[in-house]
């Protein structure tokens, strides 16, 4: 566990610039909510150091716009799936 709440948004930054990560991916490594990820990287982190949160705000924006393309993946595989199932039976 991080001891404090500054060191943990650093860390939160840090993981997220070098894996090019989503919040969601990033919540799931460090065991904490999404929003505390969130409030971490784009208000903390903002106060602690700037460069490092201009660099997470980038990657969050890029993740951001291209969302929705992952979740119609998503969908598209689900459905692929289910038909698959259809077919074995």
């Amino acid at each position: 566990m991080i001891d404090s709440v500054e060191a943990r948004a650093v860390e939160l930054g840090e993981y997220i610039v070098k894996n090019r990560a989503t919040v969601r991916m990033t919540a799931d490594v460090f065991s904490v909510s999404k929003s505390t990820v969130h409030i971490d990287v784009t208000k903390r982190l903002r106060n602690i150091d700037s460069s490092l949160y201009l660099k997470v705000r980038e990657i969050l924006d890029v993740n951001k716009a291209q969302r929705h393309i992952r979740g119609g993946m998503a969908t598209k595989e689900k459905y692929k799936n289910l038909n698959m199932g259809k077919e074995n039976v």
